[in-house]
């Protein structure tokens, strides 16, 4: 059996992250891991691959996740806010 477990911290630190990060990940259900006895959030060596091909960037990706999934119309870009507010004002 080549599968090593890892709890949070120990995967945290192998991977270079905090350890509420992959704790955030895994409860909001993002990340792959496995819980234990009661709730006891635990890490395979496989899951920490996964995790890292889930957070990888590739050359040509155009945007982040997040900015593809919402229309172009609903973004909110910096500064809007307040060019709208000196446009009333005037």
């Amino acid at each position: 059996m080549d599968i090593e477990f890892f709890e949070p911290a120990e995967a945290a630190a192998l991977m270079r992250c905090t350890e509420s990060w992959l704790r955030d990940g895994a409860t909001s259900g993002r990340f792959p891991h496995a819980c234990w006895g009661k709730g006891k959030i635990i890490f395979t060596s496989d899951h920490i691959r996964q995790i890292a091909k889930l957070s990888e960037i590739l050359p040509g990706a155009t945007g982040s996740r997040q900015s593809s999934e919402q229309p172009l119309t609903e973004q909110r870009l910096i500064g809007t806010r307040s060019k709208v507010r000196l446009a009333t004002v005037r």
